[in-house]
């Protein structure tokens, strides 16, 4: 079955049929529905690689992801799953592509290629030559996460700054006075990673409006770095009440150092954050937290992408999401 026996069985013309097809021309109601139910009764699919060269795309998006050679956290691991699916229900396929290093290639390859209609950023930097790279090229673009720069277009990311400012806020209405943020790899801080440099600012400045005795401390994303640094931590600072985390990957790690120390959550100690759900409910006891909407963002994050490359002219559009703190168990008033 192909579009000229299509045309044959409908009574009209293959233009006609390719026309109905992509919607580039008007057709009237009554020759588009007897099409579609020629279409329907046939069973018949496009070609792929034909329609895609008619309509002058490639049906194909960029997804770039941290280098190859870094383990993926189980958050970054589901917002490759919730694109791919989401891409899936706009009829696009994913062509992942990392970054960094000597993976720059491969990110140069799908920009200069046109191998993608567009391409989705990840693990953005608030000055993040990536996206600067993409607006001088001209390639549609949406980020996960936001930089601070002229090359920002169109976005989603978490308000990390609210939330974990929000998260001290719940710690102190509980009567803490000395708290610790657990924040992301120092490398990551450093070189101006998005959630973690948002959330250090929110934490600084809700622990001064708040009048708190405040610590920070940068962890590497796994579990046994986060049994380390808690027991660091607690070991220098024992005043400590209260901790909040955007270090997911930590958590089995944090989980036991209280253990190991005694530090019973929440009646000895309280811990909270801004986490993925599963992180959240695999902690004993479950962790209050503002669990980030992974499957929420991916499915925007390909809308707006999908939107650009329909009109590349249109304005950016940036969607800043600020999920409730779920309250759980792993938080109470301070032990006297």
């Amino acid at each position: 079955m192909n579009i000229g026996e299509i045309a044959r069985r409908a009574g009209v013309s293959r233009s006609t049929v390719s026309y109905a097809l992509s919607g580039k021309r008007a057709v009237s109601e009554v020759t588009r529905r007897r099409i579609l139910r020629v279409i329907d009764e046939a069973g018949y699919r496009p070609n792929a690689s034909a329609r895609a060269l008619a309509e002058g795309r490639t049906r194909t998006i960029g997804l770039v992801i941290p280098p190859a050679g870094r383990r993926l956290t189980p958050i970054q691991l589901g917002f490759v799953a919730g694109i791919v699916a989401a891409a899936g229900r706009h009829e696009l396929d994913v062509l992942l592509s990392p970054s960094g290093g000597e993976h720059d290639r491969s990110f140069e390859r799908i920009i200069e290629g046109r191998r993608v209609d567009g391409v989705i950023l990840t693990e953005i930097r608030l000055r993040d030559a990536r996206a600067a790279r993409l607006r001088d090229s001209g390639v549609p673009f949406v980020s996960i996460g936001h930089t601070v720069g002229a090359e920002a277009g169109s976005w989603v990311d978490l308000d990390y700054e609210g939330l974990a400012a929000g998260c001290v806020h719940h710690l102190a209405d509980l009567g803490h006075r000395v708290i610790a943020l657990l924040n992301r790899p120092r490398e990551f801080l450093d070189s101006g990673y998005g959630p973690a440099s948002r959330a250090l600012a929110g934490f600084t400045a809700a622990t001064a409006a708040r009048s708190l005795d405040a610590t920070t401390v940068c962890c590497p994303d796994d579990a046994t770095a986060g049994q380390n640094r808690v027991e660091d931590l607690l070991a220098a600072r024992p005043e400590i009440t209260g901790i909040v985390t955007v270090n997911e990957a930590a958590l089995p790690g944090v989980e036991r150092a209280l253990r190991r120390l005694g530090r019973a959550v929440p009646a000895l100690f309280s811990v909270t954050g801004v986490v993925g759900r599963h992180w959240a409910e695999e902690f004993h006891p479950p962790l209050t937290a503002a669990d980030v909407p992974v499957e929420e963002m991916a499915d925007r994050a390909v809308e707006l992408l999908a939107e650009r490359i329909s009109a590349p002219a249109a304005p950016a559009r940036h969607v800043l999401l600020r999920p409730p703190i779920s309250l759980r168990a792993s938080t109470a008033p301070p032990s006297p």
